[in-house]
């Protein structure tokens, strides 16, 4: 397969290798901690000699920056419950598991006590029959009530991939049972012709949130037979439930909860999630129910040899002359392409649609050279394929017709694909715990695995491949999501209300955040008040207020000019930066131009092309402070959290060359500006701070700049997020605290969390984020330390050395802070009264009391918690 419709340029911008033979191995770089095992003569690859081969070769070698070595570890069993079922053993023993792993009986237990249990153990430990053992019993137990419909169970899972392969599993262990199991998807890939049955006598339904928020909800009178008999809720991969996502996904939770209690039932909720901090809070958070927690992994684990891999730097230069580092995605590409060489099965792991197709495109083609029957064994896996492309996928991975994927995070999540040798993780997936999640693929089998992470040329990347003690010796983050936020309880209430009208009772279960929106969701002419309940005044259907993905807003339809036909969509807030009129778009591999956008009637207009540049939006960013819940001081300097308004534009475009990145020209745009009321934490310095740092005005603008940058690309490793989730804004003398100020804040409306994580870790974060960019090899900055691929002002100005300075100087003022307060405090224990060295006016309350007596108690997700 040929790059036929790849841009021009893109070819020389891959900066290609040759395919990797397989020779004899050759000592790896920094390999601190290779106390692997050898390989047993005759037997298959281990994965210790599978990486050799991939490092063969002395500047493939120097690319591994350290590896880690996790040795094999031996299983616990338990005994059967006394309560399950003799028909579910005997089924779960023909399926050739003859005894539970300890912490599996242990969550069966808790089921069948009635107990809501998330089990919290690491990938392929076999939570799915954790849950699936007490709820299989249950559904056999409910099948002998006479005259009635039986149990009940629902399953959500976070995408349609995981709940066709969880079907598929069901199905089969449930085979020996009859009928009583009648397990069945319903998401929107379900004919129309099928969901009546569903409702009608399905009794493992599988779903997903956005089907239950939009489909099963607002039609709860057609599934009142299954809701009154639901016993069970699977809340499979709980832990991918943060943020917006996560707090719309809490609301509907909620939601389901108060129409179960309507038809008499009062489900146990039973979650999975992949190891992480206080599963137990984030499960209790995201349900609203106390929920037990079962974190101790009994099963047993093969050996994993994990490596990170840098990219080594091409003889290209890009914006100011800095130094190009060679793409992760072609990185991935060539290791897609030697593992594919060596038989071994493997997923390559991309953080992006277009990266997925264009890594299985140059794996195809460099396969083709060697063996052309080999280029056939190598495909994409991503969102946006039909449903039959999807699941035909699926089983050639199974199968094993497939060696090689390129997937995006869609097969991240609990498919049961067994026999895989590795995994190629094409960039930090933003999180320690999809990492272990992706780096889990392979090995399911309990055989040795490969999991190789490919750094891509950014601040966090590059932090982590030379800081691996980040990864492995650190717990997994806490999974943050915030209920309460208003922009997400509003549009829940009015759905809630839309299903029955809400009660006073209601309220309770909706958060204490109610009794303000109610009354604002009145005078918008939303809900009415009559007698005791609030009821919804529209016609349209309530839940399609809102997505819960979080996307805000009606997508924009990407349609080709000159035929009509649609393309694809683009979420509603990327659409000003990625599809304005002159934007080059790229979609199944072919280039378009954009010659027109909509935004009344949401369409893009694109026509077929071959620029020979890329297009890079260039917009403004206004803040303005406007409430600050907490404060505290670092030195002359305050770190603050609160309230803000960003008002953003998008101004122009630049046009830049492929290769080198060379600016070829800008080109004016009128947008319309977009405001967003979210969550902030910011930090400002005084003239003294700035003095010491010596920072004169000349620099001041980027310092703050760069170190606003690296602030956001290092913000992933102390809260759970994305870069893209968030934003920053850099301001020399800012009208609300007339001092030099940064901010990071919340890319969605009322804030996700993140910002609030940053203020509590906001220490190590930035001290993090001073040495990641202090050790950069740069002289002046690159993407790698200082430069965002998001930067609205064209990465100006910058100043590296500027930001190390200042960014020491309040850190100083951090730890001199600190240690006044630890002294404080110490110094106030004394004059306590009552003790011997108090004095009477020493007792007195201190002139700032009333100040702090004034501000408002932390509250939210990351209260009180740190980081991992």
């Amino acid at each position: 397969m040929a790059f036929n419709h790849l841009p021009a340029g893109v070819h020389d911008a891959l900066v290609p290798l040759s395919v990797t033979p397989v020779t004899d191995s050759v000592p790896m770089a920094k390999n601190h901690r290779s106390d692997r095992p050898p390989a047993e003569p005759g037997s298959r690859p281990g994965p210790g000699m599978v990486l050799d081969r991939l490092a063969a070769g002395p500047s493939r070698a120097a690319r591994i920056t350290h590896t880690e070595h996790l040795p094999p570890r031996a299983g616990r069993h338990a005994v059967w419950p006394d309560r399950i079922r003799p028909e579910v053993v005997a089924a779960v023993q023909a399926a050739g598991i003859e005894h539970l792993w300890a912490h599996q009986a242990r969550a069966a237990e808790h089921a069948l006590d009635g107990d809501s249990v998330v089990v919290a153990t690491g990938t392929a430990s076999g939570k799915s029959l954790a849950y699936l053992v007490p709820v299989l019993s249950t559904l056999l137990d409910g099948s002998e009530v006479p005259n009635g419909r039986g149990a009940t169970a629902l399953y959500l899972a976070p995408t349609k991939a995981l709940a066709a392969d969880q079907c598929r599993s069901v199905k089969e262990l449930s085979q020996p049972l009859g009928t009583s199991v009648r397990a069945a998807v319903y998401d929107g890939d379900t004919p129309f012709e099928e969901r009546e049955w569903i409702r009608q006598y399905g009794t493992y339904v599988l779903t997903n949130p956005d089907m239950l928020h939009r489909g099963i909800l607002p039609s709860h009178p057609r599934w009142s037979s299954f809701l009154k008999s639901l016993k069970y809720v699977v809340v499979d991969e709980c832990h991918t439930y943060r943020g917006v996502f996560g707090s719309h996904v809490a609301q509907v939770l909620r939601r389901l909860r108060r129409l179960c209690a309507r038809y008499g039932a009062s489900p146990v909720f039973l979650l999975a999630s992949a190891t992480a901090a206080e599963p137990s809070v984030a499960a209790r958070r995201l349900t609203g129910l106390p929920v037990v927690e079962v974190a101790d992994d009994a099963s047993p684990r093969g050996e994993l040899v994990f490596a990170l891999w840098e990219p080594p730097l091409t003889e290209l230069e890009g914006e100011k002359g800095a130094p190009v580092r060679r793409t992760a995605t072609a990185e991935a590409a060539d290791l897609l392409t030697d593992l594919t060489v060596q038989g071994m099965r493997s997923i390559t792991f991309v953080r992006s649609r277009r990266g997925a197709e264009l890594i299985s495109v140059i794996a195809q083609e460099r396969l083709a050279e060697v063996d052309r029957s080999l280029s056939r064994r190598v495909a994409a896996y991503r969102g946006g394929y039909l449903p039959e492309e999807r699941r035909a996928l699926e089983r050639a991975l199974h199968s094993g017709e497939l060696l090689g994927l390129a997937a995006t995070n869609a097969l991240e999540l609990g498919l049961d694909i067994s026999g895989l040798d590795a995994v190629v993780i094409a960039g930090y997936p933003g999180t320690r715990a999809s990492l272990w999640q992706q780096a889990g693929r392979a090995g399911r089998s309990g055989q040795g695995a490969l999991a190789v992470l490919v750094a891509r040329d950014d601040p966090l990347d590059t932090f982590l491949v030379h800081h691996p003690e980040a990864l492995f010796d650190q717990p997994v983050e806490s999974t943050v999501l915030d209920p309460d936020n208003p922009y997400v309880l509003a549009p829940h209430l009015c759905a809630a209300a839309a299903e029955l009208p809400l009660t006073e009772d209601d309220l309770k279960l909706f958060g204490p955040a109610c009794e303000e929106l109610l009354p604002q969701l009145e005078a918008a002419k939303l809900l009415r008040r009559r007698t005791r309940a609030w009821h919804w005044t529209r016609r349209e259907r309530a839940a399609d207020l809102t997505d819960i993905r979080g996307e805000g807003g009606r997508p924009v339809q990407v349609v080709e000019a000159g035929t009509g036909r649609l393309l694809g969509t683009v979420d509603a807030g990327a659409a000003h930066t990625t599809v304005h009129e002159g934007a080059v778009h790229l979609h199944q591999g072919r280039t378009y131009l954009v010659r027109s956008l909509d935004l009344e009637d949401s369409v893009a207009l694109v026509e077929q092309a071959t620029p020979s540049y890329s297009t890079v939006a260039r917009d403004t960013t206004a803040i303005s402070v406007l409430e600050t819940d907490t404060e505290v001081p670092w030195g002359d300097g305050r770190l603050c959290y609160g309230s803000v308004e960003v008002t953003n534009q998008v101004v122009s475009f630049l046009r830049r060359r492929l290769i080198t990145g060379e600016v070829l020209g800008e080109t004016k745009l009128d947008l319309p500006p977009r405001t967003l009321r979210t969550r902030a934490v910011w930090w400002t310095v005084t003239e003294d701070q700035l003095d010491a740092a010596r920072i004169n005005p000349e620099i001041l603008g980027g310092a703050l700049h760069a170190a606003e940058h690296a602030s956001i690309g290092m913000l992933p490793l102390f809260a759970t997020c994305d870069r893209w989730d968030i934003g920053g804004v850099s301001v020399p003398l800012h009208p609300d605290t007339l001092l030099p100020t940064v901010f990071v804040y919340d890319g969605h409306p009322g804030g996700a969390g993140f910002a609030e994580r940053a203020f509590h870790t906001a220490r190590d974060w930035l001290t993090a984020t001073r040495e990641a960019i202090a050790s950069c090899e740069c002289d002046a900055g690159c993407p790698s330390c200082i430069q965002s691929p998001k930067c609205g002002n064209g990465n100006e100005p910058l100043h590296k050395r500027g930001a190390v300075r200042l960014l020491t100087v309040l850190l100083r003022g951090a730890a001199e802070a600190e240690a006044e307060a630890r002294t404080g405090s110490a110094a106030e224990a004394v004059a306590e009264p009552g003790h011997p060295a108090a004095t009477r006016a020493e007792t007195g309350s201190p002139p700032e009391a009333e100040a702090e007596a004034g501000t408002e108690p932390e509250r939210g997700p990351a209260a009180g918690t740190e980081a991992g």
